[in-house]
């Protein structure tokens, strides 16, 4: 039986003390077995894949992303991800916790070194030319990762690293307007609703109840959702348990009345129904679908 997910924590070899890790595909393929490799995984860490040389087609959350020399895929905690079966390809993978880019407070007048990785799309694809300054920005992290000296310096070290090219890749996105790193209020309240409804999705179905948390009317919110993310805050809301529905469908062995209870629902029949109604099909029938081969 497999009752959950499989999750990938953050753990480094022994003798390895950093909160970030940079290494190859080809790296990975000697340290995991080939099945381990093609496993979904859902990350309780950040992680970047740098494609160098090479083609791929890698998922996220069911999703195939077709990736050549120059793609990037941030992927955030949460998310399921595959690499794909094909073995035609290397690239910089970057692994760190999600405290590493949130480091404490610094003095006034000190410059922050907070990202916010939300903020990047899920690809970015790279010129030949910021290809190879990405790709020597990863590795002289890798680099500066076997230097000697104290590790709160190294530390401090390879977090401005990765603050540096994590701003990179948010001003090398396709399209990216400069008024896009604006927040606006709508913005902000848009972004503090999707981090709510990403810690309590299976507990808060209704609107109203994010809309008293954040401390605005349900019109107000629903504004600020349309305005960023194209729907309304209920459907928003429901594309988020459908995801994890989807997720627990697929990649587990737990009962469908089990998963209902999971994300809320009082009765199994309810979650079928909502199922239904977002995914256009049953949960029996999607994860049949997902489990039958191709």
């Amino acid at each position: 039986m497999n009752p959950d997910i499989p999750r990938m924590g953050y753990r480094p070899r022994t003798s390895y003390a950093f909160d970030l890790d940079v290494f190859t595909m080809a790296e990975l393929r000697l340290r995991s077995s080939q099945e381990k490799v093609r496993t979904a995984h859902r990350y309780e860490f950040h992680t970047i894949v740098c494609v160098t040389q090479g083609s791929c087609t890698q998922v996220v959350d069911f999703r195939p992303v077709s990736c050549a020399p120059g793609s990037v895929l941030v992927l955030r905690p949460g998310q399921v991800h595959k690499f794909g079966a094909s073995e035609d390809w290397d690239g910089w993978i970057i692994l760190f916790r999600p405290e590493f880019v949130s480091p404490p407070s610094a003095a006034p007048g000190d410059v922050k070194l907070v990202v916010d990785t939300g903020r990047l799309p899920e690809q970015v694809v790279l010129t030949t030319e910021a290809l190879q300054t990405v790709s020597g920005a990863i590795a002289q992290m890798r680099d500066d990762t076997q230097l000697d000296g104290p590790l709160d310096d190294l530390q401090a070290l390879l977090r401005h690293q990765l603050h540096a090219l994590l701003t990179r890749l948010g001003l090398l996105q396709a399209g990216l307007q400069p008024q896009q790193f604006v927040l606006s209020p709508s913005l902000q309240r848009f972004r503090r609703f999707r981090q709510l409804v990403d810690e309590r999705f299976a507990q808060w179905h209704q609107v109203r109840a994010y809309a008293n948390e954040l401390g605005c009317t349900e019109k107000s919110l629903g504004r600020a959702v349309i305005a960023s993310a194209d729907m309304t805050a209920k459907g928003f809301i429901a594309a988020r348990i459908t995801l994890e529905a989807k997720r627990l469908l697929a990649h587990t062995d737990q009962p469908v009345a089990a998963i209902a209870d999971l994300l809320g629902f009082d009765e199994p029949t309810n979650f079928s129904k909502f199922f239904k109604r977002e995914a256009d099909c049953t949960p029996a029938e999607f994860r049949r679908r997902q489990r039958t081969p191709s």
